[in-house]
């Protein structure tokens, strides 16, 4: 069995190595060729170019490497095409993924989407094109799988991963033994984002504000892990002379939220992360003017963090755009650290949402996938 596999970003690459690993359990002769991260390279997934080259977020920066996406996404379908693989499974990264999948589905491959686009949030027009470019969506929320249902797009609900792999207990003190932080000490933990543009935009203002936390909390701890190298070059150059209270770390992101007290996390896959170990935390969003006011003009929903979006509720605060800066982000923080009613409800609606979304996403993902191989699709060739 021949599957062709493309993520984007880290998250896909977490997410495509597990589903990986469950279809190799049930086809061992499986081969798997596409884009992946260190993750599903380690899975045996070959990869024709680096993942890092599709870690591009909103429209004006997306706009600055289309020519570089449309290369490689030309030189994908041609790949893909000369030998055709037996499915084309997109992971998250919607706007790259999705028009190879249509483009790779009209000649006759199956195609599956893994993570499904916040299509029921913006954009909303976009469900006709995906019903055109995928046999199947496979969601990792409840909710996303009614939306499709309700615009008969095939789709199932396979759970989320990262609530497969965090245990329902995170105990702050072996987190903070391994990175030899004081075990009475307050832990602040700062993810600006796993891409270098988005940290650029983050990174200075939540640095800003572990330094008026500090201030105030003498004993104050920082962990900032960093989801590449070049991250992690970019943000000791911006502590140096703080290596005494802020660590910064190649990767360990588990670790370093599970060590945390409270976290400023900018939004996306981290936030569910966050939320999973069962930390409180700030959520933090910006991008560039004229991506943000394309944004706020096509939301359809009141929240962009998606612990409240699966919730209904506000569970975490969120600070968005102009609003992320030290003293308004620091002052939220506090709240959160001397707020116990409150974390206490917070944490407990955390805690029900890791039990909801524990299904062995990847079993169920791998599953789903080889009934769709098993049953194939006659829409597939008429699409």
């Amino acid at each position: 069995m021949r599957v062709g596999i493309v993520a984007g970003e880290p998250s896909g690459d977490t997410i495509g190595a597990t589903l990986i690993a469950a279809l190799r359990e049930r086809r061992p002769d499986a081969r798997f060729e596409g884009i992946g991260g260190a993750q599903m390279v380690a899975q045996g997934c070959r990869s024709l170019f680096p993942m890092e080259r599709l870690s591009v977020m909103g429209l004006s920066e997306v706009l600055g490497h289309l020519p570089e996406l449309l290369s490689i996404r030309r030189k994908l379908i041609a790949h893909f095409l000369s030998d055709p693989p037996d499915v084309i499974i997109g992971v998250d990264a919607p706007d790259f993924n999705l028009p190879l999948e249509r483009r790779l589905r009209r000649s006759g491959i199956l195609s599956a989407h893994f993570v499904s686009p916040t299509v029921w949030a913006w954009r909303q027009g976009r469900i006709r094109s995906i019903a055109r470019s995928v046999d199947l969506m496979l969601t990792l929320f409840p909710f996303e799988a009614e939306f499709y249902r309700r615009h008969q797009v095939p789709v199932h609900f396979v759970g989320h991963p990262l609530a497969d792999q965090i245990d329902s207990e995170n105990p702050r003190g072996p987190a903070r033994r391994a990175l030899a932080i004081p075990l009475d000490s307050t832990v602040l933990a700062l993810l600006p984002g796993s891409r270098r543009r988005e940290v650029e935009q983050l990174a200075p203002d939540l640095i800003g504000t572990a330094g008026l936390l500090r201030e105030q909390i003498p004993d104050l701890r920082a962990v900032i892990p960093c989801a590449t190298a070049q991250i992690l070059d970019r943000i000791r150059s911006m502590t140096a002379g703080d290596e005494n209270w802020i660590r910064v770390l190649d990767g360990e992101a588990r670790t370093a939220i599970t060590a945390a007290d409270v976290g400023v996390v900018a939004s996306g896959t981290a936030t569910m992360e966050t939320a999973l170990i069962g930390r409180p935390f700030v959520a933090v969003y910006r991008v560039s003017r004229l991506s943000y006011l394309v944004f706020r003009r096509l939301l359809k929903v009141p929240y962009v963090a998606m612990p409240n979006l699966y919730a209904g509720k506000e569970l975490v605060p969120e600070i968005l755009q102009d609003d992320v800066r030290p003293e308004i982000v620091a002052a939220k923080v506090t709240e959160l650290l001397t707020n116990d009613e409150s974390c206490a409800e917070t944490l407990t609606q955390f805690a029900l949402m890791h039990r909801e979304l524990r299904c062995d996403a990847g079993a169920a993902a791998a599953d789903a996938i080889l009934k769709l191989l098993a049953g194939g699709s006659q829409s597939a060739h008429r699409a």
